[in-house]
């Protein structure tokens, strides 16, 4: 039994401490245990992550209090945060507290428990006789009644027996209550019906084999790619990969984008395991508190061995991991962006090997970081080139927007003559119509005719956008709302216009042009009601919307057969940032959202907006060519020295004084070249491209380098040695996905 025990505690500096062990918990205290402590001037709370017999520091003080019957944090989940810490210099504390979610980590937070009740004994039949003529209703509760605790609510629920009547019941002592454990559930009232497995194609089936084989496989297990194109059955090979895992008696994690926006790939999960009996934890942001309790602690106990969840759910305390899924590896929301800024798929990577299980990785535009990892042979490549039942890709036309505009003697058309007529064909046909365009509200910006002035956030370097059901101006980043002004704020010219069009203004511009169609908008302004987006994808899938507008929440894990048309209404909206990741989210995006169409018995025609036609990015989409896509664009990156050749490190200076963090930024930068580690490239302080962010001045610094760690380590020491101002914030994200 240990004497002491090491222990990192919760908001502490970047270090770990040593406790004394009360012989009281001596027995029951092991690595990942939850303890209450003295710290400093108060108790606080922390994790033990070492067992020692000796330490060697003076005056140690005992822990106070063993929280939980059950250690919290996994030994391999602590062996993750601590190369966490390392990789994305950070400390280690923070990279605990997202192993650890807070309702766990602050211990505040019980099972609910609710009455139960249960027989006492068998009546006998004379008993029950007389109880019936005597008082038949509780004759009648408790025969309803069974020998095993049945929940009083549940109770009251299926028969309308009333607590008066149990309680009676009570008295005479034919029945008895206990507290027992409710389970919070989030699906509670959804009934899902089993659905059998689909008969797999042939490339299926070669895909499934190699799957199944890289399962069986004793030892560690090199990563799985499945590049498959939209349409091609990858997720009926999760659901078939994850059968195969719970007949080896061991548990799998799936990781989704964003949960509450793939609605219909947690459906099909859910039909096919939980109708078999099977139980799912669902980990995501919209959880209650207690449900995150609940879903936790049904994974931690084995009682749950399938977990479906966002970024965070790869710190989900499974025993017995047998395979990890990343659906839609190439996406952006897998990136954490506060501290510690981690990259959930390279997360579950680490940790498949320290579970020693397997992963699968499957994207239908699979990141330059993996396609390469697969090349390269560090990653198995599998692909499904083909739709499910020969049904063709959808056919991608390009309309160069520029040629609209002269037409139309320099106006901005929303929509082409070419689009125009292929929604009314749709809609004669009584076929569906989804438009795409990735930006919300009626306008982009309000410009003045006059002087040119155009009406910015006072915090952040971007115009606000204008909306119209509200009448306001807001920041999409900094929430900041304001009046539109009738007139130029700085010239006082009435001539103040909108400018650019938002998905609102694409709502109005269809609803007036087809009259007659139902169109609806999905946006994160249009969904702010609970379960509005279920209900519009409801809605949408029973034919009764006609045309569907919206921003990326529709252009991703969706199945609707009957969509035939998609409409990209700008193509160039990201394509020209200052990001060199500009082109492959681009291809990415459209390539996505083009994949939404064809899906049934008609094959499917995307129409692409874009005043830049040409564009090779917008080329390769339209021929559904992700090979030469990668092909250019690798050897573009491989000859700036961009990832995936090496990692970028991305330092961020900001305060709300720009010269305070001018002069800092420049100071860094200046350290951090005197002993920089061989193999790294430094560039220079300079101005954010979004140089004002919630009021904050930000300055970049960044670095590339082919030997990360040694320059995480060598960032952790130089910040660690510096002192900046107290306004003064620096931030360090490696393999950022913004750089703006």
């Amino acid at each position: 039994m240990p004497a002491y025990v090491r222990v990192i505690v919760d908001h502490s500096p970047d270090r770990e401490f040593d406790y004394a062990v009360p012989d009281e918990f001596a027995a029951d205290i092991a690595i990942g245990s939850r303890v209450r402590l003295p710290f400093r001037e108060k108790e606080t709370l922390g994790t033990v992550v070492g067992l020692l017999d000796e330490s060697p520091h003076d005056g140690i003080r005992p822990i106070t209090a063993l929280v939980g019957k059950q250690n919290a944090v996994r030994p391999k989940l602590i062996e993750l945060a601590r190369w966490m810490a390392d990789y994305y210099a950070c400390p280690v504390e923070a990279a605990m507290r997202s192993v650890l979610p807070q309702v766990i980590r602050k211990a505040d937070v019980g099972f609910r428990q609710q009455i139960a009740v249960e027989r006492t004994r068998d009546l006998t039949t004379e008993e029950l006789h007389s109880l019936q003529r005597k008082a038949p209703r509780q004759a009648e509760a408790y025969e309803s009644v069974g020998n095993t605790p049945i929940l009083l609510t549940e109770l009251a629920k299926t028969s309308g027996i009333g607590e008066a009547t149990i309680k009676a019941l009570v008295e005479k002592g034919f029945l008895k209550t206990s507290l027992a454990i409710r389970q919070r559930d989030p699906n509670d009232g959804e009934t899902f019906v089993h659905s059998g497995a689909l008969t797999l194609s042939d490339d299926q089936i070669r895909v499934l084999a190699s799957v199944i084989e890289t399962l069986d496989t004793a030892g560690e297990k090199k990563p799985l790619l499945l590049h498959g194109v939209t349409g091609s059955g990858k997720t009926e090979i999760y659901l078939r990969a994850i059968q195969h895992t719970l007949d080896q008696g061991k548990s799998a994690i799936v990781l989704v984008p964003e949960i509450s926006l793939t609605p219909q790939t947690t459906e099909r999960f859910r039909e096919r395991f939980n109708a078999a009996g099977h139980h799912i934890a669902v980990l995501h942001s919209h959880l209650s508190t207690g449900e995150r309790h609940d879903e936790w602690h049904k994974i931690a106990t084995g009682t749950a061995r399938i977990v479906i969840g966002a970024r965070s759910a790869v710190f989900a305390p499974a025993a017995e991991l047998g395979l990890i899924v990343v659906d839609e590896e190439h996406e952006t929301s897998y990136k954490q962006e506060e501290s510690p800024r981690y990259q959930a798929r390279d997360v579950a990577i680490v940790r498949a090997k320290l579970e020693g299980c397997a992963i699968l990785l499957g994207t239908a535009t699979p990141s330059l970081e993996s396609y390469r990892n697969a090349l390269s042979g560090k990653y198995q490549l599998l692909q499904l080139l083909q739709r499910i039942d020969d049904k063709k890709m959808p056919l991608i036309r390009v309309i160069d927007m520029r040629e609209e505009s002269r037409r139309n003697k320099g106006g901005n058309a929303i929509l082409s003559e070419k689009l125009k007529t292929a929604i009314e064909a749709r809609l004669e046909k009584r076929e569906q119509t989804i438009l795409f365009l990735n930006r919300r509200g009626y306008s982009t910006s309000l410009v003045c005719n006059a002087c040119g002035h155009v009406v910015h956030c006072p915090n952040c370097s971007v115009p606000l956008t204008f909306h119209r059901a509200a009448s306001r101006l807001n920041c999409h980043i900094c929430g900041h709302i304001e009046v539109p002004p009738k007139h130029c704020p700085e010239c006082r010219d009435p001539g103040i216009r909108h400018q650019g069009a938002g998905t609102e203004k694409i709502e109005e511009t269809v609803a007036k042009i087809f009259p007659k169609a139902i169109v609806r908008r999905m946006d994160a302004d249009a969904m702010t009601k609970k379960d509005a987006y279920r209900e519009t994808l409801n809605a949408f899938r029973t034919g009764k919307i006609d045309i569907l507008v919206g921003t990326q929440m529709i252009a991703k894990g969706l199945h609707f057969p009957n969509v035939t048309l998609v409409g990209i209404i700008n193509a160039d909206s990201a394509l020209h940032l200052p990001d060199f990741r500009a082109g492959e989210r681009t291809f990415q995006l459209l390539t996505q959202v083009a994949g939404r169409a064809g899906r049934g018995d008609v094959e499917g025609e995307v129409f692409v907006q874009s005043h830049t036609p040409f564009h090779p990015c917008i080329q390769f989409a339209r021929h559904h060519d992700f090979a030469g896509f990668q092909e250019q664009e690798l050897d573009f990156r491989e000859k700036m020295d961009y990832p995936p050749y090496t990692h970028m490190v991305l330092l961020t200076i900001r305060s709300p004084h720009e010269m305070r963090a001018s002069f800092s930024a420049e100071t860094l930068a200046r350290r951090l070249g005197e002993s920089l580690p061989e193999g790294t490239i430094l560039g220079q302080a300079a101005p954010a491209p979004m140089e004002r962010l919630k009021g904050y001045f930000r300055f970049h610094i960044i670095l590339r380098a082919h030997h990360i760690l040694k320059t995480s380590r060598h960032i952790r020491e130089v910040i660690g040695k510096l002192t900046f101002p107290e306004d003064v914030i620096v931030t360090t994200d490696i393999d950022p996905y913004q750089l703006l």
